[in-house]
């Protein structure tokens, strides 16, 4: 039989929550939201298909606008391409740790601590994140600036390209603050079960960043040509808006979790809930980073239009991963809320469940993609060079996509459940199998190109089947000895709540 067949949903859910709960003076478990009672007790497919559907919704948006973006500053030449696609995965590398790494941190303390009835440790947990969130933007700001163009140098960016990633990146990092704090306190509001309103945010700023965007690099009216400048001005301005947004609603107490003032201080043990999974969901992301990132300096010395190539193939790639994140939010927030309440076999089941719609999403685009590339890649350019490049990427990477998918999905999930140490496994065989891998296919084979992307494709299989094969294996089984609820504890209940914590 399963790990934990069914515990009362609200109770501190191990020893160190309960111990938590003691340390805030909230022993006993406050009643439970109707929000938080349906993450526990109803159908799972229906459910997490409905809590994702806001944010797939979201990421489809925003990898449409990043899709656009590029469009746009294709309008500028193959130098403009080639010099964005230098500076893309630094950009993604801070979007997917401050989103999903970090992120998932956050979403899983909080998850965990509203299935337990801890709501005042969720209305603190927020204060961590938001202290979190100013730091880590700072870190982003001085670390891009200073060693930015050292990195894209040796990227292989050179010349106009190099130039316009300065340009690009100047802007972006100065204003890295604001996509932390945005994509943070988008994870606090998810966590809490609500989906919605990161997605009303992102549609609107999506609306307003379309428009400006490109009024500002290629210059309508009165408004002066910036070129690259001007996108990143437009997207720092849409994440600084955004911001703006969820604060104001965290501040307001209108839902499950409220940002106080007083809560803006560290609290070491709840700042510890949130780093636990956040730095190792850091690293994750930062291997898969990594992974372009030494791929995009093996495919530098190929010349312009082999990098932006391959820039505008990896695009693909990387606009999968915020369209898995969006199922992944929901997954984070569900096995968490269910971990948190003792319910693992039921988070696993989620799992499992979740996997499966991200490999089958993730597989259907990637086979699209390789039967007809240009189909893509048309949207950027339509030189020759790079077409072929772009192609050739395509052809053997689309084809294993779902594995993609399906590591992803499980990765959040691990998140949820706070046990992330398989898929940071994952990602790091990953790392290996596509860089040496890739190396030895260029300099050891002289297989050129199409031998390093087949090491690509390769690495997504190996990371998929590992975090697979783990979570099949018991990787979250351990945990179930720490699920047990005080049998002294309190049951909770559905009881009203004061007019300020919507339900």
């Amino acid at each position: 039989m399963s790990e934990v067949v069914r515990l009362d949903p609200g109770l501190p859910s191990s020893p160190a929550e309960r111990a938590a709960a003691a340390q805030t003076g909230s022993e006993r478990p406050a009643p439970l939201t109707t929000r938080t009672r349906r993450l526990l007790e109803d159908p799972i497919a229906p459910t997490l298909l409905r809590l994702a559907a806001p944010t797939v919704v979201v990421m489809i948006i925003q990898a449409l606008v990043s899709a656009a973006e590029a469009v746009f500053v294709g309008w500028l030449g193959a130098e403009a391409l080639a010099g964005v696609s230098l500076v893309f995965p630094l950009i993604m590398l801070m979007q997917t740790m401050s989103a999903g790494g970090m992120g998932g941190g956050v979403a899983s303390a909080v998850a965990r601590a509203l299935g337990a009835g801890r709501r005042d440790d969720a209305d603190a947990l927020a204060g961590q994140a938001l202290l979190i969130a100013i730091v880590m933007g700072g870190l982003f700001t001085t670390g891009a600036l200073w060693a930015g163009p050292t990195l894209y140098r040796a990227l292989g960016g050179a010349g106009g390209a190099l130039a316009v990633a300065l340009a690009y990146s100047n802007v972006v990092f100065a204003g890295a603050s604001a996509f932390w704090v945005f994509n943070i306190l988008a994870s606090v509001v998810r966590g809490a079960g609500n989906m919605l309103l990161p997605a009303g945010i992102v549609v609107g700023g999506a609306a307003v960043t379309l428009a400006v965007s490109p009024a500002l690099i290629v210059g309508w009216g009165p408004i002066p040509r910036l070129g690259v400048v001007g996108a990143a001005t437009a997207l720092v301005a849409y994440y600084a808006l955004g911001s703006l947004l969820l604060l104001g609603y965290l501040a307001s107490g209108r839902g499950p979790v409220r940002l106080s003032v007083a809560d803006l201080r560290i609290r070491r043990s709840l700042l510890a809930d949130i780093l636990r999974v956040g730095l190792p969901g850091s690293l994750n992301t930062i291997q898969t980073n990594l992974t372009v990132v030494f791929l995009t300096g093996l495919v530098g010395p190929f010349g312009t239009f082999a990098l932006a190539g391959y820039g505008m193939g990896a695009r693909l790639e990387y606009l999968l991963i915020p369209l898995v994140f969006g199922l992944g939010s929901a997954l984070v927030t569900m096995v968490g809320t269910n971990v948190g309440a003792g319910q693992l076999a039921r988070a696993q089941r989620i799992a499992w469940v979740g996997a499966a719609l991200a490999g089958a999403v993730t597989g259907g685009i990637g086979f699209a993609a390789a039967v007809v590339p240009r189909a893509w890649l048309g949207l950027f350019t339509e030189h020759p060079e790079i077409l072929g490049a772009g192609t050739s990427y395509l052809e053997r990477v689309g084809p294993v996509y779902g594995f993609l998918g399906v590591g992803l999905a499980l990765y959040f999930a691990s998140q949820g459940a706070g046990r992330v140490f398989w898929p940071l496994v994952a990602g790091f065989v990953r790392l290996l199998t596509a860089v040496v891998g890739g190396w030895l296919a260029i300099d050891g084979l002289g297989a050129g190109l199409p031998g390093l992307f087949l090491a690509i494709a390769l690495s997504l299989v190996v990371f998929g089947t590992t975090v697979t094969v783990a979570i099949g294996a018991g990787a979250w089984r351990s945990r179930a000895s720490t699920t047990q609820p005080s049998p002294e504890a309190p049951r909770p209940s559905i009881e009203s709540r004061p007019m300020h914590r919507s339900d």
